[in-house]
């Protein structure tokens, strides 16, 4: 399980994390703002396992 993800992409997940996770106490205050958690999760780890299934990447490759 490598990195997948390009610094650019896992700022941005972590902060539409973030906001959306913030609905569950400020806004509507739903239960489904919990999904906030996907994009912050995978945005602090650096690996997204759609982006594996489809075969993304948006970080740089690396040089050997």
């Amino acid at each position: 399980m490598s990195a997948n993800e390009g610094a650019l992409d896992r700022i941005l997940r972590v902060v539409v994390g973030l906001a959306i996770i913030s609905l569950v106490f400020i806004g509507p205050k739903t239960p489904w703002a919990w999904f906030g958690l996907v994009p912050l999760l995978t945005g602090l780890v650096g690996f997204c396992p759609a982006y594996a299934l489809f075969g993304l990447r948006t970080c740089p490759a690396r040089k050997a």
